[in-house]
């Protein structure tokens, strides 16, 4: 009963500071402390939880046993990291987006593109990851280039449907007045319709971001050398260490997290002017 009065008393005081900062001005240092209060009720309660009802720490490890886990695995952490997220992730979403951007480019240039390439882009992103993943694999090998190459596929026609959108989005009479200045198609893209498209643009940028993460990580489910964050989750779930199961868990939402968080500064950085920035901290 003792950890179940210690999970109650996390949930209700977390309540409580939540109301209290609720009634508060909203400043910068408020609007990070609430998901932070947060977040610690919910480790609280989850390690009141498990250990109150004495649940198995194979059907779910207490938090404080994850974090014993993470500190003493970090060397393997971080290898299948930089296997998964810096290699197979980080260069797929790079490869996938900019030639994602560079053909919707040429679908804006060329009109007729649009009609071909677009439904083939459909076609591309309605196949499921679970059957791409294994072919792809056997075309590129076990190591990590197979695992950029299904985070290519899943970030692609995100990529290229917002950019596509973003660059028809300036106005006719935008358009005119800059051909009344004499303004060429390279001109107006760099000075009026890429400008504008930035939001757009940004917006699947912060799609493919999540979607890299997720690709890569399941692609190593069907074949990837000793290492990895999908293949240590497959393999520690067979052998039963779910507490080495959740640390990698954990390095993958802070990885995620980061990686979403980085592109939506850069988003802030670059689009200031729009009226979607105005007014945020």
């Amino acid at each position: 009963m003792g950890w179940l009065a210690v999970g109650l008393g996390a949930w209700l005081g977390g309540w409580w500071l939540n109301h209290v900062l609720s009634h508060r001005p909203a400043t910068r240092l408020t609007r990070l402390a609430v998901p932070v209060i947060f977040g610690l009720s919910v480790v609280v309660i989850w390690e009141s939880l498990v250990r109150g009802l004495e649940i198995s720490p194979v059907l779910l490890p207490p938090p404080t046993q994850i974090a014993a886990t993470f500190a003493a695995k970090t060397h393997i952490l971080w290898e299948d990291f930089v296997q998964t997220v810096i290699k197979g992730a980080l260069t797929g979403y790079v490869m996938g987006c900019g030639a994602a951007f560079l053909i919707a480019v040429a679908i804006d240039r060329f009109p007729f593109l649009q009609r071909g390439l677009l439904p083939v882009g459909n076609f591309v992103a309605a196949l499921p990851i679970i059957g791409m993943a294994p072919i792809l694999v056997m075309w590129f090998g076990f190591d990590w280039q197979s695992k950029a190459a299904v985070v290519v596929v899943m970030v692609f026609f995100p990529m290229l449907v917002n950019t596509v959108q973003g660059l028809q989005d300036t106005s006719a009479m935008q358009r005119d007045l800059m051909r009344t200045y004499g303004a060429g198609y390279w001109t107006t893209l760099l000075k009026l319709r890429l400008p504008a498209a930035m939001p757009f643009i940004f917006n699947g940028l912060k799609i493919a971001s999540t979607l890299a993460l997720i690709g890569a990580i399941v692609a190593e489910f069907f074949g990837s050398p000793i290492k990895g964050m999908g293949f240590r989750i497959s393999t520690s779930v067979g052998q039963l260490t779910l507490d080495l199961v959740w640390a990698e868990i954990v390095v993958a939402a802070i990885a995620g997290s980061a990686f979403y968080g980085g592109v939506a500064l850069l988003e802030k950085a670059v689009t200031f002017w729009h009226p979607s920035q105005r007014g945020r901290a």
